[in-house]
């Protein structure tokens, strides 16, 4: 037996069941993947769990079943459909894909990593995923899960990312043209249950015996991986206006740069690079403000703390809109959930 066909024989008997995956058993009947559902799901799962994107998944399929549909959406509708998955720029360029897709591509993906590459959002990792699962091209795919087991199985000491390239090596010599759906999606699979970072069942993996750390007893030492440089630590300030419905008073921030485009609670301007104002006198209208502590986030490349002030009242003298909390990203919403609390009139 070979590395995927023991791998392939696992996966047959203990594949997860997952929205938008279709199972092993229906592959072998020749039933494809929805290349939309495949997408989507892929997008969403660029630095989130599965457990997380499971309940967007169903809800963006839920509100737009199809490519087209989503093409045609609001892109203030899909942002705030996308509100606490985080990395915003994912669901803008999620909405410029289904629009090029949908306009120029009458609805249907491209069917190679290739082309699928020239799509906005769609990098290395996610068009050789789509073209493997959803149009069976044997295509090197390479996510954390699987760069845990390549170098496992390869004891590769070669620091990440720089160890990535050997793990594309591997990929391409062991993806099969027969199932490279599957066979993906079994990588996947191991490293998410048995090939775990931290406790590894080595006794039942499918593919432990050439796994050349297991041998030595060093599965812990892999992936091994460049230090990592310490975030700066940010501050600002956030205003809170509440209205006696518990609507919150929102700006649209700028489409360029961070949570670009987003409603979002008035706030100083704080960036990855600087701090921004703090205190009562940064608040950008006049209201009978209280201090109501402070809020941590942590965002890729830095740490934010900010002031939550709040007040309450009716329509301000100043650009925006009333909007419900649970529609902000999770910085926002942490300091509404804040301001909620507060007492007085």
């Amino acid at each position: 037996m070979s590395f995927s066909n023991d791998l392939l024989a696992w996966y047959d008997r203990h594949a997860r069941v997952l929205p938008w995956r279709i199972g092993p058993h229906d592959t072998k009947r020749g039933i494809r993947a929805n290349p939309y559902h495949v997408w989507l799901s892929e997008v969403m799962l660029q630095q989130t769990t599965v457990a997380a994107v499971k309940a967007y998944f169903e809800k963006f399929i839920t509100i737009w079943p199809t490519v087209d549909g989503l093409a045609a959406a609001r892109e203030e509708h899909v942002m705030a459909a996308w509100a606490g998955l985080g990395y915003y720029s994912r669901a803008r360029n999620l909405k410029a894909c289904a629009q090029i897709v949908s306009g120029e591509f009458g609805g249907h993906f491209p069917e190679t990593a290739v082309d699928l590459r020239k799509l906005p959002g769609i990098g290395d990792y996610t068009s050789a995923a789509i073209a493997a699962i959803a149009f069976g091209e044997a295509a090197p795919v390479v996510d954390g899960n699987i760069e845990r087991v390549v170098t496992r199985q390869t004891a590769d000491a070669t620091p990440l990312p720089k160890a990535k390239s050997n793990c594309t090596a591997f990929m391409v010599r062991e993806t099969p043209k027969e199932r490279p759906g599957d066979f993906v999606q079994a990588m996947m699979d191991l490293g998410a249950t048995i090939c775990t970072p931290k406790n590894p069942a080595c006794a039942i993996c499918p593919v432990f015996e050439p796994c050349e750390a297991r041998k030595a007893g060093t599965m812990l030492d892999f992936p091994v991986k460049a230090p990592k440089k310490a975030k700066p630590n940010r501050k600002g300030a956030v205003f809170v206006l509440i209205r006696s419905d518990g609507f919150v008073w929102t700006v649209q921030r700028p489409h360029n740069g961070l949570l670009g485009g987003m409603a979002a609670l008035p706030t100083t301007d704080w960036t990855a690079r600087q701090d921004g104002a703090t205190g009562v006198g940064s608040a950008p209208f006049e209201a009978r403000w209280t201090d109501v502590g402070t809020v941590k986030h942590t965002f890729t490349h830095f740490h934010l703390e900010l002031e939550v002030w709040g007040a309450k009242g009716d329509t301000p003298e100043s650009e925006g809109r009333w909007n419900e909390p649970n529609v902000l990203p999770t910085v926002f919403r942490k300091a509404a959930q804040a301001a909620q609390k507060m007492g007085g009139p």
